[in-house]
């Protein structure tokens, strides 16, 4: 079961809690400046960068606890746990909050989990959710139609889209929110 994290800042995923449920692309070969699995991604070994194009993930605080609370290992006398122990964390990286970005950003799983999906698990990875703990406060979905209508996409492949909702006192349905709205 992979679980992709999608998260402007990064993930140390190199943590001592992160580094063993950290998922990578085995058909990939990294570093090599080849598509090896021919998924379109050149080099996307340890997850995706759209803004890079590559597969260097900055190390970020937030992503790391994010990351940790999903997926951190737990009884290996370190830190802390997480929910499933048993689980592959895929990272990914948005640059903007920009409609075209953002859905850039989710294309990645979404290509990973259909080529699974069509190769009977021979290809890409078993991508259940996607985890999105970021987003635009006062965010109007009718401003945004691809990218809310891209929740839907991920689901046709069995992606389950969960996003954190904003950390101020008010009401999403009154005032927008992105993704949550």
């Amino acid at each position: 079961i992979v679980v992709c994290v999608v998260e402007g800042g990064g993930s140390n995923y190199s943590h001592p809690d992160l580094i063993d449920n950290h998922w990578t692309n085995a058909a990939e070969v990294p570093n090599d400046g080849m598509d090896n699995d021919g998924n379109g991604y050149v080099d996307d070994f340890n997850g995706w960068n759209p803004s890079s194009q590559n597969d260097n993930i900055p190390g970020g605080g937030h992503g790391t606890q994010v990351s940790g609370m999903i997926g951190a290992v737990g009884d290996n006398m370190q830190g802390v746990t997480g929910i499933n122990w048993d689980v592959k964390i895929m990272q990914v990286t948005y640059s903007s909050l920009q409609e075209s970005d953002v859905i850039e950003a989710y294309t990645y799983p979404y290509i990973m989990r259909k080529e699974y999906n069509e190769s009977g698990g021979g290809r890409g990875a078993f991508v259940v959710a996607t985890n999105s703990s970021w987003g635009l406060d006062g965010g109007d979905p009718n401003d945004a139609p691809l990218w809310c209508a891209f929740y839907d996409t991920l689901g046709t492949v069995g992606i389950l889209s969960c996003g954190a909702t904003s950390n101020q006192n008010l009401n999403v349905d009154a005032v927008g929110d992105l993704p949550t709205a």
